[in-house]
């Protein structure tokens, strides 16, 4: 059995081996993320709480949270997370319903989505994708024929995803539940459905968020207001046309780091929903792109990592990359077409730069797995490169 690697020895090597590039991309999206943190949010903490950088320092704390617990996750082997994903799905099951407990749940902007633990505020739906990743990738090991022949075998996890998302609704969190069957379908897919089953599952997805849409006003209103912003810019377009004066003045190297104007409580959410478009002001359209980059990086980092990870005889780690990365990917989409008004209006952060203590410490542990799989991978190529008589 593989045991969890606490001796000092096995730690230096994990270190030595760590993917250094992907770390290194993770950890430059992280501090530019804390510096448009900062520069982003300088009036409205002002006028909150009369410091122009309380919110920088907050999310500095939960960055340095956040790497704390990435450093403790790494260490942990695939073969625990594997086995903790009943545990871990019933949990979010559990933690979405403490949310509508009174006293315990918090309601912000007439969403339903926190929950208090004395001071700190716990964002479920955050590890509800990370948790759903975990459960789903064990299933697909666990009933692989299934998923591969029969429709039962595919419709069997969605039960409980749809549970997940019906409880999202309620908060409601339209996003989420997006992001939540978005990576959900990519990693069925990965992992062997067959075209027309697959067809059909993502046409019933999509009708059935359809009618949500239709049936909500709020959504009905959010999905026609992006086609055309300018026909009503100071009511239900205001957050785009905001956004897309803000890239419209950055032009290609922006008018300077903490020059924003839209920021002045022009752009409603500007340290979070709307990060990217403040950078895009204050940096330009060189810096957007290589943010752009860099997030392509990740995923195919994540999705490369996945494929090793398959080939070596790992295909518990080899859905969980590939599930980290296509969240990571859809949530970055997301966030940069509704910032560049290609997409109706959602409340889904950028990872790794938005504010947000929950989806920072998410993200910094998704990122710990993507490299504690990395790491198991590397080991297993030097374990099978040894000489016979050298294994252990």
């Amino acid at each position: 059995m593989f045991q969890k690697p606490d001796n000092r020895n096995e730690q230096v090597r994990l270190l030595d081996v760590v993917d250094k590039p992907l770390l290194l991309v993770v950890l430059s999206l992280l501090c530019l993320g804390l510096v448009m943190v900062g520069s982003a949010s300088t009036s409205i903490a002002e006028k909150m709480v009369n410091d122009p950088f309380y919110f920088f320092w907050r999310q500095l704390g939960y960055m340095i949270i956040g790497l704390i617990a990435a450093g403790a996750i790494i260490r942990v082997p695939m073969e625990i997370w594997e086995k903790s994903g009943m545990p871990l799905i019933l949990l979010s099951i559990l933690l979405l319903m403490l949310v509508f407990v009174p006293g315990l749940g918090r309601e912000v902007n007439g969403s339903q989505r926190w929950i208090m633990l004395g001071p700190l505020s716990l964002q479920v739906s955050e590890f509800v994708k990370l948790f759903s990743v975990i459960y789903l990738a064990g299933y697909l090991v666990r009933h692989h024929g299934e998923v591969r022949s029969r429709v039962v075998g595919f419709l069997r996890p969605l039960i409980l995803l749809t549970l997940l998302g019906l409880l999202l609704l309620l908060e409601p969190d339209y996003g989420a539940v997006v992001v939540l069957f978005l990576t959900a379908f990519g990693m069925m897919w990965l992992g062997g459905v067959r075209f027309t089953q697959f067809i059909l599952l993502l046409m019933s997805l999509t009708s059935a968020l359809a009618l949500l849409a239709l049936t909500s006003p709020y959504r009905l209103q959010r999905l026609t207001t992006f086609l055309n912003p300018w026909a009503d810019p100071y009511d239900s377009g205001f957050q785009l046309t905001q956004a897309l004066i803000a890239f419209g003045r950055g032009e290609w190297f922006g008018v300077g780091l903490g020059s924003s104007i839209q920021k002045l409580f022009y752009l409603p959410e500007a340290h979070t929903d709307f990060l990217f478009a403040v950078m895009a002001e204050e940096l330009g359209l060189f810096a957007v792109i290589l943010v752009v980059v860099a997030y392509l990086f990740v995923i195919y980092k994540a999705l490369s990592i996945g494929r090793r990870a398959e080939k070596r005889e790992q295909p518990f780690a080899g859905y969980v990359a590939y599930g980290l990365g296509i969240w990571i990917g859809v949530q970055a989409f997301i966030n940069i077409g509704v910032n560049m008004g290609v997409l109706p209006t959602k409340g889904l952060t950028l990872p790794l730069m938005s504010y947000g203590g929950s989806s920072l410490l998410v993200m910094c542990i998704a990122v710990a797995l993507l490299l504690r799989i990395d790491y198991e991978t590397r080991k297993y190529d030097r374990r099978n490169q040894m000489p016979q008589g050298r294994r252990s």
